[in-house]
């Protein structure tokens, strides 16, 4: 097993993951809460964005973020069962972390905008929230999924590799 999700990154991940499923629970009854939530969740999702620029090696946007034609040869190889597996974050996943990370912060700054006094009430920038939360919602069932095939694929437990950190290391058919 090598190190391959430093604790920073993980912190962070889990704190994402935790802020938005409380502002999600909240929506409806705590107001505060869900308030809160959103913040917090945002100011994680900027510091995850800067460590995406400092941060050590898998946790380097310039490590995982890959161009839109390998994204998808990726995504013809996973319907193919033929994919590869990656120590760091896979094409696709690399993918799936810069939407999530742009509908968080676009989920947040519209929330934050129902709280100014310019958009204090306005329905549409309600309807917008909504409905990133629930685009949201949905891409965060999409990642799940994923980490749940690339799991089963890899013979790989990727929710340990997030807490733990560790990951197999490379073998001869896989990226590093």
């Amino acid at each position: 097993m090598i190190p391959v999700w430093d604790p920073v990154v993980r912190v962070l991940h889990w704190g994402v993951a935790l802020g938005f499923a409380v502002a999600w629970l909240t929506a409806e009854q705590g107001e505060r809460l869900h308030e809160t939530a959103g913040f917090v969740a945002g100011a994680l999702v900027l510091a995850r964005v800067a460590w995406g620029f400092v941060g050590p090696r898998y946790a380097r946007f310039a490590q995982f973020v890959r161009s839109p034609a390998t994204v998808i040869a990726y995504l013809r190889a996973i319907a193919g069962g033929s994919e590869r597996r990656f120590v760091g974050h896979n094409p696709a996943g690399g993918a799936m972390i810069v939407v999530l990370i742009a509908a968080m912060a676009a989920t947040a700054a519209s929330g934050w905008l129902l709280t100014v006094d310019a958009f204090w009430g306005s329905v549409t920038v309600q309807r917008v929230h909504t409905l990133l939360a629930y685009g949201l919602l949905l891409l965060v069932l999409v990642h799940l999924a994923g980490v749940a095939l690339a799991s089963l694929r890899h013979r790989e437990n990727l929710v340990g590799a997030m807490v733990f950190g560790l990951k197999r290391a490379a073998g001869p058919d896989d990226d590093s």
